[in-house]
């Protein structure tokens, strides 16, 4: 049996599904499917249930059920040998990629590869930003090793890991608007302000239970992406945002100031990845150590 026909079975498994499984892979459905028949051939085992015609859906025989355990405690080994062999190896190189929303986190993971620097100059890092659901999509696809996040994501999909900090919610306004004025921003302030607000999925429900009151109906005049672009909206005066601390320079001479929300609102992160996810050294050494800085700051 090979290593890399073993990962193709537990793609099926987890998805239940050849054509996701293949999707997942990369690879054509009829390719899969093959490799999937050349594996009962070996084994002289059935190991999947195909669904009718016309249909991907499949389930495990008891066969396949001893093989999907056994096939994950090997691969397990097998990652482990590899860990334990790169350990003894003088040198760690490669290329890590990062899928990120636009957060001030993104310092940890700045300090994190500035640690590293020194012990492995040959790692290098690419970082893609976007909301969840693009960075999401990026792991499915298998784009990135690890995403940054907020809120939560599947468990039964990813793993997770808890980032140990926080970001505030507040608003961003120019300077000349009457609510500059305010040390905080209270839910009252909202009413019948232009607002410009994230529409990344989950935010609007953050804010909504912020406000607890159904009689503050939110005058909004335009939705975001990306922070950057809404803080142009609002410089130009054609709204004030809701958005997160530390983002937008509001420092010197910007025409723009933040004022935090108040009771605080705080968002919650994670870093994420793909269960059975199998790393190149370079990204698996940097999750260690993004680790071990989280434990430090816990």
């Amino acid at each position: 049996m090979e290593l890399r026909v073993l990962q193709y079975f537990l793609a099926v498994a987890r998805e239940q599904n050849i054509s996701a499984a293949a999707e997942s892979l990369h690879l054509s459905q009829p390719t899969l499917s093959t490799q999937l028949k050349g594996l009962e051939a070996e084994l002289g085992k059935q190991l999947l249930i195909r669904g009718s015609k016309g249909s991907r859906k499949v389930t495990l025989t008891e066969d396949g059920i001893i093989l999907w355990k056994r096939a994950e405690e090997i691969l397990d080994l097998v990652q482990k040998t590899e860990r334990e062999i790169s350990r003894s190896e003088e040198t760690i190189a490669g290329d890590v990629y990062i899928g990120a929303g636009e957060t001030d986190m993104i310092r940890l993971l700045a300090k994190t590869a500035k640690k590293m620097q020194a012990q492995y100059p040959d790692i290098h890092y690419h970082i893609s930003s976007g909301n969840a659901l693009f960075v999401l999509e990026q792991l499915d696809k298998g784009l990135i090793d690890l995403g940054l996040i907020y809120g939560s994501a599947d468990r039964q999909k990813y793993e997770t890991l808890p980032v140990p900090v926080r970001d505030t919610w507040g608003l961003l306004m120019r300077r000349d608007c009457p609510l500059a004025a305010k040390e905080t921003i209270s839910p009252e302030d909202l009413r019948d302000l232009p607002l410009i607000l994230s529409h990344q999925k989950g935010d609007d429900d953050h804010l909504a239970r912020w406000i607890g009151n159904p009689s503050i109906q939110l005058n909004v005049v335009a939705t975001y992406n990306l922070i950057f672009n809404a803080s142009l909206l609002v410089s130009e005066g054609l709204g004030c945002a809701v958005a997160l601390d530390r983002l937008i320079n509001t420092t010197g001479d910007s025409d723009l100031c933040f004022r935090p929300l108040s009771p605080v609102l705080e968002a919650e992160a994670c870093i994420v990845w793909k269960r059975y996810q199998i790393f190149s050294k370079a990204a698996e050494t940097f999750l260690h150590c993004l680790e071990k800085l989280f434990k430090e700051l816990d």
